[in-house]
């Protein structure tokens, strides 16, 4: 009889034993899954937020760049007029007021007018350099400045077209000028001259474009 009551009670401690090592394992399961829990909850939070933080500086970027391009605009205005040589078909047009210009060659003894302009300032004057605008009012024919750039119309480089200003007929021509220039030119017989008004790149299109507006001339 001892024996037997003696073999119950250690089956009763290995069955408490059991539930309560189970219970730790439970517990230390939950645990775990809690700290992973946390974990991941932080982790994603993290990442939200950085999400967020970068989204917002973009967006604040953007903003900025917008206000930016908008004051550049403002400060163009009033538009400023340029006037060439009265005795050289007293071309005149409208440029915004923070461009500079530079006039490589006044004709003053004769030859061919020349003048640059660009925002800010005048880079040296270079053939391959890009200038916001350039004017060139040239001793020659018309037919002898448009003929000029035949090679390149035949070419597929520039694509011409017809253009007119105050009534006067002339050539505009669009494409690649040279390896570094792409951008638009007008071209206008001025009696026994000619007036070329060129941008050379397509940054200044939208001023180019109001800009040609303006022009004036004696014809």
């Amino acid at each position: 009889m001892k024996l037997t009551k003696h073999t119950h009670e250690r089956g009763e401690i290995s069955g408490l034993q059991i539930t309560v090592v189970g219970l730790a394992v439970l517990v230390l399961g939950l645990g775990s899954f809690g700290i992973w829990s946390f974990v991941s909850y932080t982790d994603a939070k993290d990442n939200v937020d950085s999400r967020v933080a970068v989204a917002v500086a973009e967006a604040k970027k953007e903003e900025a760049e917008v206000q930016e391009e908008k004051f550049a605009e403002r400060e163009k205005q009033p538009l400023t007029t340029f006037k060439g040589p009265a005795d050289y078909c007293g071309l005149s047009f409208k440029f915004p007021k923070t461009w500079s210009v530079y006039v490589e060659r006044d004709a003053a003894n004769g030859g061919d007018y020349v003048a640059y302009l660009n925002p800010s300032i005048i880079r040296p004057i270079s053939a391959e350099e890009q200038y916001a605008l350039r004017v060139k009012i040239e001793t020659k024919s018309f037919d002898q400045v448009t003929n000029s750039y035949e090679a390149l119309t035949n070419k597929g480089d520039l694509k011409p077209s017809n253009t007119a200003s105050e009534g006067n007929q002339g050539q505009r021509l669009t494409g690649n000028f040279s390896k570094n220039i792409r951008g638009d030119a007008v071209i206008y017989r001025c009696r026994d001259k000619t007036i070329t008004i060129r941008t050379d790149t397509d940054v200044f299109k939208s001023d180019y474009e109001e800009l040609i507006r303006t022009i004036d001339y004696n014809a």
